[in-house]
């Protein structure tokens, strides 16, 4: 029997009625709510989700639909991070002949609270789109109680396919003091912008937190435990923006790593940290520590271990190349998987997961080419593989970068520079890295990201007429190149 809803698409693999819905999303975040959306509007599929009730901070019984990204990750952190970075706009337009007539003044309040309320715009968006999609929400947290069962709130649904999409949480070493702590939920909520603050880490969110908030006035100090901030992404372009960061006043102190947090008596706080040669230090005075140390799958308490699915070690759960676990009726996208943590990767993986189970395609999601941006001041860009990676791959590879000032600043008296940077392979002339570090290099890598997925060529980058004057056009200008490897060894470049 072929179910057939209201929008007259029929499942074209086929159903039967003996479940109550053809596929089950628990977690309602962007993974979940597009598998369940797609699966409903494009093939006929009875479709359900299941998330606990909205909130601005996650815990085990709110979140809300939309997920990290939206309620306490990409977009609130992409909106403070615009907040934060207009202080940059004063002090530019006075090179530009503005007067600002004193000090611009910031309610961060109202600025909470006007950001609250998108994020809310934002939920009920999701929710209206499931309604008009056919889609069931369900309240509640979801369990899997056998491979075509979920219990949510005591009451049982069937499904043919049920799909794990929860997505993470942030991980928090265990040292004493860690419940003074606070992680990123909170501090993308906080009412009250601290005045001196320590984040512990040096990824994508640590590294966006510290400049958020040393734009809007707060001390920042960062401890990490890596030699070089911004793990994952080009040596070289690591060390021009951590160069950056410090410029702007964030106080960096790579290798020392915290050992525990205590509240003194006037109610600040004090980090007491060590590196491993065991030289140690306290910063004192602090209202906030942020930790910022990663993030861990979301599969504790699903059930899923029970009925069989199987778990990574770090509690990711295990899938294929199709996203189906250990189990064959139930599958999982998103962070919780052992795949790209990253929000556009867990709406590809729903789409295509859709079309496999109820459009009769056979499509893989491919993982190569996927661009990332940290939105840090300057913003930090990839796809791609980064120097290192290149010349372990591929042995042969020609080297193009550069620094430079963008025409904004000859005049607005900012000192930093840009970076733009091209990995290519020597046995193709294919680009196989690009990188980029400067202001909104992320509406500039977009477009260059979809070259790179048609086979873009260091040739055609060559022939590619620049837009002048831009940023971009950077890009298209490097001729030659700074480093050469024969056989994964770097070799003189003869001038």
């Amino acid at each position: 029997m072929v179910s057939s809803p209201a929008n007259g698409k029929p499942v074209q693999n086929g159903t039967t009625e003996e479940y109550d819905f053809d596929i089950f999303s628990i977690g309602g975040g962007t993974g979940g709510v597009r598998a369940a959306r797609w699966s409903a509007t494009n093939f006929g599929a009875r479709s359900a989700v299941c998330e606990v009730p909205f909130d601005y901070i996650a815990s085990e019984t709110q979140g809300g639909l939309g997920g990290t990204c939206v309620l306490r990750g990409c977009v609130p952190k992409k909106l403070l991070s615009y907040g934060g970075e207009f202080i940059n706009e004063f002090k530019a337009a006075e090179g530009y002949g503005w007067s600002l007539n004193g000090k611009p003044t910031h309610d961060w309040g109202r600025f909470m609270a006007t950001k609250r309320k998108e994020l809310k715009r934002l939920n009920d968006i999701h929710s209206n789109m499931l309604e008009k999609a056919g889609v069931k929400m369900i309240e509640g947290r979801g369990k899997i109680v056998d491979p075509h069962t979920v219990s949510v709130q005591g009451k049982k649904y069937t499904s043919k396919f049920i799909l794990i999409a929860t997505g993470g949480t942030p991980a928090v070493p265990n040292i004493e003091g860690k419940d003074l702590c606070v992680i990123s939920d909170a501090v993308l909520d906080t009412m009250k912008r601290p005045d001196k603050m320590v984040i512990v880490g040096a990824g994508y969110i640590a590294c966006e937190q510290a400049c958020i908030f040393n734009n809007f006035g707060t001390e920042v100090h960062m401890l990490y435990m890596e030699d070089v901030a911004l793990q994952g992404f080009d040596l070289e372009c690591r060390k021009h923006v951590e160069e950056e960061y410090q410029r702007q006043g964030i106080h960096m102190y790579p290798t020392f790593c915290p050992q525990k947090v205590q509240k003194d008596p006037d109610g600040h706080l004090t980090v007491v940290a060590r590196d491993p040669q065991g030289k140690e230090m306290a910063l004192t005075g602090m209202d906030t520590v942020l930790m910022a140390t990663g993030r861990t799958p979301n599969s504790k308490g699903l059930g899923l271990e029970e009925v069989g699915v199987e778990l990574e070690k770090n509690g990711s759960v295990k899938v294929d190349e199709e996203n189906r676990t250990t189990v064959p009726s139930i599958y999982a996208i998103g962070d919780v998987c052992t795949k790209l943590p990253l929000t556009p990767v867990a709406r590809m993986e729903g789409t295509h997961l859709a079309r496999r189970l109820f459009g009769g395609q056979k499509i893989l999601s491919d993982y190569t080419y996927i661009p990332s941006v940290v939105f840090s001041s300057p913003h930090v860009a990839k796809v791609g593989l980064d120097e290192d990676q290149a010349v372990e791959t591929y042995g042969d590879i020609r080297v193009y970068s550069n620094t430079f000032r963008p025409l904004k600043d000859t005049l607005s008296g900012h000192e930093g520079k840009g970076l733009m940077k091209v990995v290519v392979n020597d046995h193709n002339d294919k680009v196989v890295g690009i990188h980029l570090v400067g202001a909104e290099v992320a509406e500039i890598l977009q477009g260059f990201a979809v070259a790179m997925k048609a086979g873009l060529t260091k040739t055609e980058l060559d022939d590619t007429v620049g837009i002048h004057p831009s940023s971009a056009e950077e890009l298209t200008t490097l001729r030659d190149p700074v480093r050469l490897y024969k056989d994964k060894k770097e070799v003189k470049i003869n001038k």
